[in-house]
């Protein structure tokens, strides 16, 4: 090698000092386990701190760094502390950060609560503004690292009775587009991953209507094109080269491209599949 050459950097999800919210199930275990494969070290952060522990023991069995911590990303007190803290708990400056912990809820407008509203936005949005405004401006003045906000291909689907989800993860999207073009040039990469169907627990978890409870049940096995593992694998991957936008699934991206080019006919074809669902 050349005397005076830089090394060229690892890719972000490379040997990375991650912190992933939501860590105890789905896919940001996934993420977990994902992230230890590429060699890093994990912040395992869920509300439910137990579970986040099982997540840490099966990683440390495996020989990675791992830590568990319970935590309310809704909560800007717990999540400042868990930014202060995360080096110490990684043994390193963070690097790569995944704001994934998100809560469902459906409902028509109108019979949706306002207290369910604020739960929702609390954690979905919230959740991924306290990550980001705590952790940005660490990985800035790094230099290096990367930001995956778990979005949803409902950002821009529109699917009717899920209104207070669709907003709150427009709002990560539209998040995560203007921080991508703040962080420009520093090193620091930023991916919005937007899946759509992929089996979890977020159902079992989350506050539905019971009449659409079993569609939602149903939905998860029958209409997933895909896993927990693969879409963890899928958006690091976009995260190293780059990649603004991640819809690891084919419906999800006919979806994105449909409404852009024809937003009318989309808006119709969408409201009629409700209507016959809904009958």
């Amino acid at each position: 090698m050349r005397t005076g050459m830089k090394k060229k950097p690892l890719p972000p999800s490379t040997q990375a000092a991650a912190v992933i919210t939501g860590a105890g199930s789905g896919i940001g275990r996934s993420f977990a386990y994902e992230v230890a494969r590429r060699g890093g070290s994990v912040l395992c952060v869920d509300i439910d701190a137990d579970r986040a522990e099982q997540v840490a023991i099966s990683l440390r069995a495996l020989g990675t760094h791992a830590v568990a911590q319970g935590c309310d990303v809704g909560d800007e007190k717990q999540m400042a502390s868990l930014a202060e803290n995360a080096e110490s708990l990684l043994g390193r400056p963070v690097t790569l950060v995944i704001n994934n912990a998100g809560v469902g809820l459906g409902g028509p407008i109108g019979e949706v609560s306002l207290k369910d509203w604020h739960w929702c936005m609390n954690v979905n949005l919230w959740g991924v503004i306290h990550g980001c405004h705590f952790f940005a401006p660490q990985l800035r003045d790094l230099g290096y690292g990367g930001i995956i906000n778990v979005a949803s291909a409902a950002a821009f689907g529109s699917a009717p009775e899920m209104t207070a989800y669709n907003v709150t993860k427009a709002g990560v999207l539209a998040l995560s587009e203007t921080l991508s073009s703040e962080l420009a040039g520093t090193g620091v990469q930023v991916t919005a991953l937007c899946p759509t169907v992929v089996p979890t627990n977020i159902v079992e978890n989350g506050r539905l209507p019971e009449r659409r409870r079993d569609f939602a049940r149903s939905a998860m096995t029958r209409y997933a094109l895909t896993n927990a593992d693969q879409v963890a694998r899928q958006a690091l991957n976009a995260l190293d080269r780059g990649d603004m936008y991640m819809l690891p699934q084919i419906d999800g991206r006919i979806a994105w491209r449909l409404k852009r080019l024809t937003p009318r006919l989309y808006a119709r074809a969408i409201g009629g599949v409700y209507r016959i669902l809904a009958d």
